[in-house]
């Protein structure tokens, strides 16, 4: 496919001794990011926190500017956060609703979010509402227009479930938005890596991701895109003295960007490595690595298909590179040991993670996998050999 497997592979020692099919949950580090982080944690241990930090500043400093890239947006409209949770809440949460207002959300939304939604409409009286899918199993675009009026505050759905293969057609989504003037709220934590994320074609407000997923960045890594028409329209849920500014005895001032989401203490050593993450993926481009992972997974669909007894659960117009699937009679738990027990990793989602999603399908739980550039067709049968072993 005009991919450079072996380099990635070469870049990524780890494949030598697992087979890793859990990347919608936390890629493998290639070698330059580990590296990065290795670094500048010997040098904390060398000279100090703050004197290292210091001496990096223009690397941290630089994850905005990558992040930038990617992203195809104003270095001030980016901060650097913990992970997507902080991320994906401090946008949601700085938010105001009152009774009646409405929140609309995907039918395949993740549970984090959604008891986010439970709370503030338990609090103020908002309400939520779901909007259907269409026939593919993707967010219905047009019954979202017809759910528009002037109650609805707020448009937030996850780009990629985390249950499923399903791409959510987030750029249509803010072709209604904008239309409406709604603000727009996208969970792309599980698409931040695997796809191109260029906000102004998505025309999402906000943005949420991680740096563990199919970025391969480190964990405790996360990044919040809030754009700039936005940022004096929220009210962060807390500040501190590097979000905001103690003027006087009786006053603040909060950053004049999205740094007002951030709080003063860092992961810095997360930083770089993230930040080294995202240029690496740059490197590879990221066209050319969703159609790699794509390629792969719709490979992947189709051999799990032919299987007797396997049904693969994926939704749909637009698929990534999560696959999951059922198997008559057989537990997923016991399908992921016997995985695990052949060094094969991959992992359960569970209705408790989807539960909207799941209970309209009748599913409580698949085994997920999650397919990355560095993926062979020889691990992918090995992983299928594996399962048609397991009684």
């Amino acid at each position: 496919m005009g991919f450079d497997v072996a380099r990635a592979r070469a870049e990524t020692p780890s494949c030598e001794t697992v087979i890793h099919l859990a990347n919608g949950g936390a890629g493998l580090m290639p070698t330059p990011v580990l590296n990065a982080v290795k670094d500048h944690l010997d040098l904390e241990a060398q000279i100090g926190g703050y004197e290292a930090r210091r001496a990096r500043d223009d690397q941290v400093e630089g994850l905005y500017e990558s992040a930038a890239r990617y992203f195809n947006c104003s270095t001030d409209e980016i901060a650097s956060v913990e992970n997507a949770t902080v991320a994906w809440d401090m946008a949601f949460y700085s938010m105001s609703f009152k009774p009646g207002d409405r929140i609309l959300t995907a039918t395949a939304e993740y549970a984090s979010n959604y008891i986010a939604y439970l709370q503030v409409a338990r609090r103020t009286g908002a309400v939520v509402e779901v909007v259907p899918n269409d026939n593919s199993g993707q967010l219905d675009v047009k019954a979202l227009e017809n759910m528009i009026d002037g109650r609805v505050k707020l448009i937030s759905v996850t780009h990629v479930p985390t249950n499923g293969g399903l791409v959510n057609p987030a750029a249509a989504i803010g072709k209604v938005a904008r239309a409406a003037g709604i603000p727009y709220l996208l969970d792309a934590c599980q698409s931040f890596g695997q796809m191109k994320l260029d906000m102004q074609e998505i025309g999402c407000d906000m943005a949420s991701v991680t740096g563990r997923k199919y970025m391969r960045g480190p964990r405790g890594t996360g990044l919040l895109y809030v754009r700039k028409s936005m940022l004096d329209k929220l009210e962060p849920p807390f500040l501190d003295l590097h979000s905001a500014l103690w003027t006087g005895p009786d006053s603040y001032e909060m950053q004049p960007n999205a740094k007002r989401f951030e709080n003063w203490e860092k992961y810095v050593a997360g930083q770089i490595g993230l930040k080294t993450a995202i240029d690496y993926a740059l490197g590879w481009g990221i066209d050319a690595i969703e159609t790699r992972v794509t390629a792969l997974a719709d490979g992947f669909r189709d051999k799990l298909s032919a299987i007797p007894g396997v049904t693969v659960r994926d939704l749909g117009e637009r698929r990534c590179g999560i696959v999951t699937f059922t198997r008559d009679g057989v537990e997923p738990e016991a399908i992921m040991a016997a995985m695990s027990a052949n060094r094969i990793n991959c992992s359960v989602s569970r209705i408790s993670s989807t539960r909207i999603d799941m209970t309209q399908r009748g599913l409580e739980k698949v085994l997920r996998t999650g397919v990355h550039y560095y993926n062979t067709e020889e691990e992918l049968d090995r992983f299928l050999e594996v399962l048609e072993s397991v009684k």
